[in-house]
């Protein structure tokens, strides 16, 4: 008997080695637009899972943000139902619009940030328990593309190491899967996935990555640009994970229970490890994780390193640092 689409067969070997040390009866979502990698995901989680012993369900998000989409939602909602994943849910929320304390980043960060927030409550409010995992379909040009938009953005080593395979319940099982597989194993499996307009509208910068960006630089540098990126995007996690480590046992060495952040010690610390301490230190005062910039660090980091009476720093979510008395002091500010 002949084996599955070769595509098919990736698909799900790389979902089978995610669900790898998962309790059986453990619950299990799969995140699905309808598009070809979440559905060729969905699809691969009702094959591997039961196999494991998993229980195996499926989510929708409907952003409402185009015309119809509560009804694909229901369409998604139908075809997961049909590969036999249970329970099966749509979920409709509301994606917020620019408003005062300059923390909108545009419509794709806004909607990411109420997707993964719905995603999340969806995972909580299963029975008879909270999901274990939910699945997102991210494949190897996702991560490309995260690793060119932050290099555009002159970002830190944190963002070019693009997305986690695992980060808390979330798995990417896909990361090392391309596009064109995805939707070759929705072919082979007789899945019509669903193209979303957003991906071709070339208003969003990640579609001008991928549409024009990338394809040039596969013509000007040769093939195989997509691999080496996502190459750079592990080799640099590995990096960013252990400077992030190193980050918290110097934010626990320098905890002396009063406000703020003493500037001596933290000029004391390699620069690398003093703007992470930054970094978190905003974070922690409210400053929106979306729109907390790599330029904004380095303003903060003028206040230990070059220091001359400046007035301090303005930061999204209006939050302002200041030092004062020999500490960096953030608080919310009426006037950012």
């Amino acid at each position: 008997m002949a084996g599955p689409h070769p595509a098919v067969a990736a698909v799900r070997l790389a979902v089978r080695r995610g669900l790898a040390g998962l309790p059986p009866g453990a619950l299990v979502l799969a995140a699905c637009s309808g598009g070809a990698d979440s559905l060729a995901l969905a699809a691969a989680l009702a094959f591997e899972g039961p196999r494991r012993g998993l229980r195996c369900g499926g989510i929708t998000i409907d952003h409402g943000l185009q015309a119809g989409s509560a009804e694909q939602a229901r369409r998604v909602t139908a075809v997961l139902a049909q590969l036999g994943l249970d329970p099966v849910r749509a979920v409709c929320v509301t994606v917020p619009r620019p408003g005062p304390g300059g923390a909108y980043r545009g419509p794709e960060a806004a909607a990411r940030t109420a997707r993964y927030a719905a995603l999340e409550q969806a995972a909580l409010d299963q029975a008879p328990g909270p999901a274990a995992v939910i699945l997102l379909g991210h494949t190897l040009d996702d991560q490309a593309e995260t690793v060119l938009l932050g290099l555009a953005r002159g970002s830190g080593s944190r963002a070019l190491a693009g997305m986690a395979p695992a980060s808390g319940r979330y798995l990417r099982p896909l990361l090392g899967i391309r596009r064109a597989q995805t939707r070759a194993a929705c072919a082979a499996l007789g899945l019509a996935p669903w193209d979303d307009p957003h991906n071709s509208d070339p208003a969003y910068t990640r579609v001008r990555v991928r549409r024009a960006l990338l394809p040039v630089l596969e013509e000007q540098l040769g093939p195989g640009v997509a691999e080496a990126l996502a190459r750079t995007a592990r080799q640099l996690r590995a990096d960013a994970d252990l400077l992030d480590e190193l980050a918290a046992a110097a934010a626990a060495a320098i905890a002396d229970g009063q406000p703020g952040l003493p500037a001596r010690v933290l000029a004391a610390e390699p620069a690398a490890i003093r703007t992470r301490l930054l970094r978190g230190a905003a974070l922690a005062a409210g400053a929106p994780a979306g729109a907390l910039t790599q330029e904004h660090v380095t303003q903060l980091d003028a206040l230990v390193t070059g220091w001359h009476g400046q007035r301090g720093v303005d930061l999204p979510g209006r939050i302002r640092c200041q030092r004062r008395c020999g500490r960096l002091l953030f608080a919310h500010s009426s006037t950012c």
